[in-house]
Parts: C-alpha cells; structure tokens; sequence
C-alpha cells in the first residue's frame, strides 16, 4: 500500500473524528448539570444557556461556515475549525464563572460550524462513488452514536472524577483529542485547488444568522421561561425577517453574484426533497431522545450511567445496522433503505407506546432498551441513506454550501420539534407528576406524535423516490477525487 492508499484510508476516521467530538459535545454537558449548578453555581438561565446555546451557535454558524468551505478550502476551514474548536473546549473547561462558561460554549458552537460542514464536502469531494454508500454509512455510525457515548461516557467520567477536575473533564478531553485529529488531519487531508474567488456576503451572513437566532432563541429558552410575551414576538418576527433575507439572495442570484444561500440548490428536486425528509426525521430524533431520557431518569429514578447505559443497545444497533445498510443501498436503492428504516422506527414506536401504556409506571428498563435499540437501527438505516439520497444531485462546487444548508434544516428541525413535542410532553406530565406513572403516560403521548413523524417520513420519501427518477442527468455529475486546500 503506497503512501497515497494509505492517506486515503486515513482520511474517512480523521474526519468523522470531529463529528464525534461535535456530537459528544452536545449531549455530554446534560449530565454535568447537576454539576454545574453546585460546583459553578449556575442558574436555570445560565444552565439553559451551556446546553442550548451551543446547539443554537452552531445552527447560526453552519451556512456560514459551508459558504467558506467552498470560498477558502474544505481542507483549510476544516484544520481552522477543528483547531478553534480544540481552544474553545480547553475555555470551557477553565471556565469561572456561568458567564465564562456560556460564552466559551456559544463560541465552542460556533467553531464547531466551521468544521462539521466541511465533512461531508470531503467524503463527497474524495470518495467515488462506489465508495460514497460506506463512508456516508460510517458517517451515520458517528451522527448516531455520539450522543449516546456523550451522556454514557460522560456519566462514568463524572463518577471517574478523573483528576479531580470534576465536570472540566468532560471538556478539557478534547484538548488531546484535538490535538491528534488536528496533526493527522494536515498529514492526510489532500491538497487540492484552491476555494472559489468570491465575496462572503455580509449582508447574507447577518440575515440568516439574525433569522436563525430570531427562531432559534425561543425555541429553546421558551419552554424552560414559561413561554412569555418575548419569545412569541421573536417568533413572529423570525418569519418576515427570514422572508426579507431569502428575497435578498434571491435577487442576488438573479444578478450573477455568489449569495451565501445557493437558493439553486432547490432547483435539485432530491435536495428539496430530502431537506424536506430530514425535517421529519430530525423533530421526530431529537424529541424521542429527550423524552426517553427523562423517563429513564426523572420517571423510573435511574442515574445519569444507568439511563445512559439503557441507551448502549441503541449505540450497538447504530453501529451494526449502516454495515448492513451500504450493502442494501448498492443493491436495491437509498429509498428502499429509507422506507424500511421508517418500518422498524414505526414499529419501534409503536411499541414503546403499547408497552408504557399496558405497564405505565412498572415498565422494564430491558423492554426499554429492546425498543431504544429497534429505534437505533431504523434510525441509523435511514440517516446515512437519507444525506446520500439528498446530495446526490449537487455538484462539487456546491458541496460546503449543500452541506451547510442540509445541517441548518436539521439542527432547526430538531429544536423546533423539542421544543413543539417538550411542551405537548410537559403538559400531558402535570405541574404535579405522580411518579413513574405520569412519565409512562406523558411518553406515550410523545410516542404517538412520533409515529405520525415517521408515517410522514414515509410520505415523503416517496416524493424523494419520484424526485430521483425524474432528476436530468446534468444534474447528476461524479464528485472530484480531491478537495479544496
């Protein structure tokens, strides 16, 4: 194996290195908050702050940071991110005060969205297309499971109290990590053309950022402040600010000017499609693992550990079934994959909600980890199918862009549907939950939402099947076998 083979080689774990560590990230901190507010003294604000404003960082960051990829160097934006990234842990982690802790966090989200986005620009700009359905399925491993490693690992590094450091460990982590990944990346990562010579466009950054934040501040804060009178004005104003931006870089387009939002992208009926999918996929993923969680932990008093390692099956099944899932997608489709992934997640639900609703309160943690792993398969089926499906159509000079769009609806998708399906949650749990038995009954309210995102899933996977069969070839064309510097 020459040098090259072997770089090539490299290049797939270098990169999803850095999803992990996003992904870990953002789950790892829910288990240091008991930590947090007695060690840091940090109030609900504060602590509301450290968890969301990390996932809202990010989403506001993530076409931004796709946008560079394509101007400066997936290659480049991807060093700079993971190196950024690495320096705002090591903050977060010798943080002071809630104030310090917050800021090192939004700033970890942000540095996060210059790297994630120029992941799968990199898979799709180095791997051929025979090679494409193992990366994205590996890929899907990584989105998977480390969310799940995040509250298990994080669990038992906390009861560690690895070095005394309490819940800094949980961030200074990263400071090795990075570091390796960083100096492996720039041996690895290929040198190739330079980005395109173009402008950023201030005027889209400040739009899209503004919008996202205008939608996305509420969403996560409203549930835990009692929905009060802001958080529906910012709302409302989210709409035609979002409007007044999409008009301006439609209206950019139309010149011939590069806008930070390639609004011809929706053009490709399989991106369009599939954004539309994710925004499914994504309310119905992130709200059954929240309220799985507290189920597992406020209903049937489990600890952080134990909670977390009810959720190992999950991980396992997340592992195992992308193997099996690239082989299906060569041999019989990406939607075919995604409609039985969308089967298994319909029946998985189907079965947490029967269950909690013959056992209410008395259910067993090892029926629970059945079905959390069903879910685990179903969804790690379809997440690596689903990003391969949606991309298909976009051409490598879009690939940062692409990529920066399709993590924005997902990372929006999932808060709204938090936030939508917490409150429906919330309110069938009471001011006053009666133990396990109000967490059963609230979950399988939850769950039955599920279940309608799933079937709506479906549906619209069959409108990606169509947008696939009628897509024009020259919409169609082969990824370069290198990326940007």
């Amino acid at each position: 194996m020459d040098t090259s083979e072997r770089r090539h080689r490299l290049l797939l774990p270098v990169v999803l290195a850095a999803m992990f560590m996003y992904g870990f990230d953002l789950n790892v901190v829910n288990v240091a908050v008991p930590s947090l507010q007695h060690e840091l003294h940090a109030g609900q604000v504060a602590l509301e702050l450290v968890v969301g404003g990390y996932a809202f960082a990010y989403a506001a960051g993530l076409v931004t940071g796709g946008r560079l990829g394509d101007l400066v160097g997936h290659r480049r934006m991807f060093l700079l991110g993971m190196a950024a990234f690495t320096l705002a842990s090591v903050l977060c982690g010798i943080a002071e005060s809630p104030g310090q802790l917050v800021a090192a966090r939004l700033l970890q989200g942000l540095t996060a969205a210059m790297m994630v986005p120029q992941i799968l620009a990199l898979i799709m700009g180095n791997f051929a297309a025979e090679e494409r359905p193992r990366a994205l399925a590996w890929f899907g491993v990584t989105a998977a499971v480390s969310g799940v490693f995040g509250q298990v690992l994080g669990g038992l590094l906390l009861d560690a109290d690895v070095f005394g450091l309490g819940w800094r460990v949980i961030f200074l982590l990263n400071m090795p990590v990075g570091v390796v990944v960083l100096a492996l990346a720039a041996r690895v990562l290929p040198r190739g053309a330079a980005g395109r010579p173009a402008a950023l466009d201030p005027v889209g950054v400040l739009g899209v950022s503004g919008s996202l934040a205008l939608a996305l501040v509420p969403l996560m804060l409203g549930r835990g402040q009692g929905w009060p009178l802001w958080c529906w004005v910012l709302l409302v104003a989210s709409v035609p600010a979002a409007l007044l931006t999409l008009s301006y870089e439609r209206r950019m387009l139309a010149r011939g000017s590069a806008p930070l939002l390639d609004l011809s992208l929706l053009r490709v009926r399989t991106f369009s499609s599939g954004l539309a999918v994710s925004v499914a996929f994504m309310s119905y993923f992130t709200s059954s693992i929240f309220v799985v969680s507290l189920l597992l932990q406020n209903g049937l008093g489990l600890t952080p550990v134990q909670a977390g390692l009810t959720f190992a099956p999950m991980a396992v099944a997340g592992v195992v079934a992308p193997l099996v899932g690239k082989r299906w997608v060569v041999a019989y489709g990406t939607t075919k994959v995604i409609l039985l992934g969308c089967a298994i997640d319909l029946l998985a639900n189907l079965a947490l909600a029967l269950t909690l609703n013959r056992q209410g309160g008395h259910v067993g943690v090892l029926w629970l980890a059945a079905e959390l792993a069903l879910m685990g398969l179903g969804n790690t089926l379809i997440l690596p199918a689903l990003i391969g499906a949606t991309l298909a159509g976009v051409q490598p000079r879009q690939a940062g862009i692409a990529s920066g769009m399709l993590n924005t609806t997902q990372q929006f998708a999932g808060a709204a549907g938090l936030a939508v399906i917490g409150t429906v949650f919330f309110n069938a749990l009471g001011t006053h939950p009666a133990g396990a038995s109000s967490y059963a009954s609230a979950t399988v309210t939850a769950a039955w939402i599920s279940v309608a995102l799933v079937v709506a899933m479906a549906v619209l996977t069959a409108a990606l099947a169509r947008s696939s069969r009628t897509n024009s070839p020259s919409q169609v064309r082969e990824p370069v076998t290198t990326s940007e510097r």
